[in-house]
This record gives C-alpha cells, sequence and structure tokens, in this order.
C-alpha cells in the first residue's frame, strides 16, 4: 500500500468519504423497509347504486342522435326517440348542452345510411359545442 505524504505543516485536502457512506448506508436501509409497505396493483371502487331516483334520472340523461335511413330519400333525425328536423338540429343540440356540465353524445347511424350523413351529424354536434362524440354501432351477432 502506497500512502502519500504532505508537506510538512500542509493542510490535507482529500475529502473523507466515510461520513458520505454511513449515510448512505442509513438510506438504503430505511428504502428497502419503506418498500414492501407499499400497496400493490390499482384500487377499484365499484359503482354505487344512486340513494334517490332523482339522481337515477339525472345519470340517465344520455343523448343519442340516430340516423334513420328512408329508401331514396334524406335520412330522418331523431334525438332520443324524438323526431327532428335536419334543419333543427342544431338549435335542439344546441338548448339541451347549454347547461350541461358533461357534453357527451353519441350517434347511431343505419346500416345503409351514408356516413356522410352521420359526419354532417357529427359537424353539427361540435358546432353546438358538444366535446366528446361516440358512435355506436349494432352487437355483433354470436355464430356468424
Amino acid at each position: 500500500m502506497a500512502m502519500s505524504m504532505g508537506s510538512a505543516g500542509g493542510n490535507m485536502s482529500e475529502i473523507n468519504v466515510t461520513p458520505m457512506i454511513d449515510i448512505l448506508l442509513v438510506l438504503l436501509i430505511i428504502f428497502m423497509v419503506i418498500v414492501p409497505t407499499v400497496p400493490h396493483g390499482l384500487e377499484a371502487l365499484v359503482p354505487q347504486p344512486p340513494k334517490n331516483p332523482q339522481q337515477q334520472q339525472q345519470q340517465d340523461r344520455t343523448i343519442v342522435v340516430q340516423v334513420l335511413y328512408r329508401g331514396g330519400q334524406a335520412p330522418a333525425y331523431k334525438i332520443n326517440e324524438t323526431d327532428v328536423a335536419h334543419g333543427e338540429l342544431l338549435a335542439r343540440l344546441t338548448e339541451i348542452y347549454a347547461n350541461r356540465a358533461e357534453r357527451v353524445m353519441f350517434v347511431k347511424g343505419d346500416d345503409n345510411v351514408n356516413f356522410a350523413s352521420i359526419a354532417d351529424v357529427i359537424d353539427i354536434a361540435k358546432s353546438a359545442n358538444v366535446d366528446h362524440i361516440g358512435l355506436m354501432t349494432p352487437k355483433i351477432q354470436q355464430g356468424q
């Protein structure tokens, strides 16, 4: 082993690393003790039914715009089973979403409807300040 000798009476300029290693070991032990107490996985909450029927009625306010096929004619439109003309669609959607915090709408089209009609409804909904628009599709039947 080699040992360096400083000049006579001079200050030693080397860093003493022993206290730093002690601190490092103490922190390592602390982290090893803490880590197993951290819960693993995700916490999931199960939806609870509303306590009063008025809350159920408010949750049942999903807006579905249906685009119905009518042969060679222009498609018919419905908002939650209420017939609406194409010209009134923007006014009705603006009225519906005027006081809503949750601006979600679904568009449901018949199989034979041209997608341009559905895209037109989506454009009208965006003009009525609807934030989220979902497309509803028929369920896939088993055995096909």
